[in-house]
């Protein structure tokens, strides 16, 4: 099995986080179209994966039913973390309208660390059981995880920037939120290796495409179309999936 792949690209996915502050400072403020493909391509290419590779792999396992039974558990899981722990994207705060003081800046810019480092875990999750199944699945859910991530980074390191004026607060704050990825992916390795069969990696193949699935359509599409930019939006994610099946493909031929 590909254990070391496994450990090693949820830790290059969370760092991703650190892509978005970096952009965040050097930019300071992202053009909607830039967040608006973004988003876009990162949630067609979670769709495409969940559909194509992940979903299929667990049918094939555990047959049909018990597949798609992990598939729904695995979004009403989701769907209870979202509820219960809810984590924002900064367009759903327009921060340079907000008038606040520079305590109440920092604070939205850790319960924003706090909210997505929680959400990371199981995408620590999707990408180790992925890569486990196939480092052809392993470095595409790495990729579109880390697409993901990159405007989670802006989100976190905006107000915490804006709030210090700490370069270094702001990419720390923003790496932090990220490397909760590569902690779920070592939880879920030692709780599951012991247990870990074909049948055991088919559910959490197909409850990792329910959470996929989960976040693109109730974080990814409608943050991406909040920038007022809907036809593109719509372009980002049919060009996320062209290029994450040119991908598959590509990969599926040199394995």
């Amino acid at each position: 099995m590909n254990i070391g792949y496994a450990l090693l690209f949820p830790l290059l996915a969370g760092l991703s986080t650190m892509i978005g502050s970096l952009i965040s400072i050097v930019i300071k403020k992202p053009g909607p179209k830039f967040m608006t493909l973004t988003l876009g391509f990162s949630a067609g290419v979670m769709i495409l994966v969940s559909f194509v590779e992940l979903l299929p792999s667990g049918i094939t396992e555990i047959g049909f039913l018990y597949a798609n039974m992990a598939f729904f558990a695995g979004m009403a899981g989701m769907f209870i973390l979202d509820v219960s722990l809810p984590h924002d994207y900064m367009a759903e705060h327009n921060l340079n309208a907000a008038i606040c003081k520079n305590k109440n800046l920092c604070r939205m810019g850790f319960f924003v660390a706090v909210g997505i480092a929680l959400h990371n875990f199981p995408e620590g999750l999707a990408v180790f059981a992925g890569t486990l199944q196939s480092l052809k699945v392993g470095v595409a859910i790495t990729i579109a995880i880390a697409l993901h991530n990159i405007p989670e980074g802006v989100a976190v390191a905006v107000p915490v920037y804006a709030a210090t004026g700490s370069r270094r607060k702001a990419l720390l704050w923003s790496s932090l939120s990220g490397l909760a990825e590569p902690a779920g992916a070592c939880l879920a390795a030692l709780v599951l290796m012991p247990f870990l069969s074909k049948a055991v990696l088919g559910f959490i193949l197909a409850a990792v495409a329910g959470i996929m699935v989960f976040i693109s359509i109730d974080e990814l599409v409608p943050v991406s179309r909040s920038y007022g930019e809907e036809h593109l939006s719509i372009a980002g994610i049919i060009a996320g999936m062209i290029v994450m099946s040119l991908s598959l493909w590509i990969l599926g031929c040199c394995s």
